[in-house]
Formats: structure tokens, C-alpha cells, sequence
């Protein structure tokens, strides 16, 4: 039987036989936008623009499909962090509706713009450390 690395397309007997990959070491590594098999390659070639493969160690990154979770995702952590936020001012300095909003919007402007990127790379390296979307070998299947 062949080696395992040498085989581009898993069979079932192979599936079972492949190493665990450390997913929270993924996720970490995809957190501070590296390369999630190897950590030392970038892993975006534009703000959310993830690069094809790994300059490093040449990990295919075209199978990552990130969707729509990193938005949802970046959307939780900013809203409990504004609406936390304005509700503790508001407790202790009571201001104008315009004051909040000067104050606010860029915050969650901010706030939005530097978490999607490292919320987008933590997804996609679970997606890779989950083996997801063609990044375990197997031949990915048509959408129905």
C-alpha cells in the first residue's frame, strides 16, 4: 500500500489511518493569520483575500470556505462589546444620544474592521484542522 502523503486522493481504509491534526493549534495559528499547517506562511494576500497556498510549506488553500461565518462571527464580538460598552458609560455618564453616536460609531467601525481578518483565519484553519471542504485529501462532492 502506498504512503499516505504520497496518495492525492484518500480511499476509506487510508481516512482511517491518517494522523489527528491539532485543531486549537489550527484555529490559533489561523487566529494570528499564519498558515494553519505550518505557521510560518501568511495566510491572506489582501485583507480577506486568503492566498492560494502557503509560500512555506505549499498547503493548497483554495478549499477554504468561509462563507459568511466570520461576518456572524465579528458581528457577536463587536456588538456585546459596544452595547456592553454603551451601557456602562451611559450608566456612569449620562450623555446625549449624538454624544453616544460620535463616540460609537467609530469604535464599532474600528472595532469590525480588525476582527474579521483573524476571525476569518481562525475559521479557516478549522476548517483545515477539521480536515473540511477538500482539506483531508478526499475528492470534494457536488453541492445538491
Amino acid at each position: 500500500m502506498a504512503k499516505i502523503e504520497d496518495s492525492p486522493v484518500w480511499t476509506n481504509a487510508q481516512v482511517s489511518e491518517r494522523p489527528p491534526r491539532d485543531i486549537w493549534g489550527a484555529i490559533k495559528r489561523g487566529l494570528f493569520c499564519r498558515c494553519p499547517h505550518c505557521g510560518e506562511g501568511r495566510l491572506f494576500r489582501a485583507y480577506l483575500k486568503p492566498v492560494d497556498a502557503c509560500a512555506v510549506c505549499g498547503e493548497d488553500m483554495t478549499h477554504q470556505r468561509a462563507d459568511d461565518l466570520p461576518a456572524y462571527l465579528s458581528i457577536v464580538v463587536v456588538g456585546h462589546v459596544v452595547v456592553g460598552g454603551f451601557m456602562m458609560t451611559d450608566l456612569v455618564w449620562p450623555a446625549s444620544n449624538w454624544t453616544h453616536l460620535a463616540i460609537w460609531t467609530p469604535i464599532t467601525l474600528l472595532l469590525a474592521l480588525t476582527t474579521i481578518q483573524p476571525i476569518k483565519g481562525a475559521v479557516i484553519g478549522l476548517q483545515w484542522g477539521a480536515r473540511m471542504h477538500g482539506f483531508g485529501g478526499e475528492e470534494p462532492k457536488p453541492e445538491s
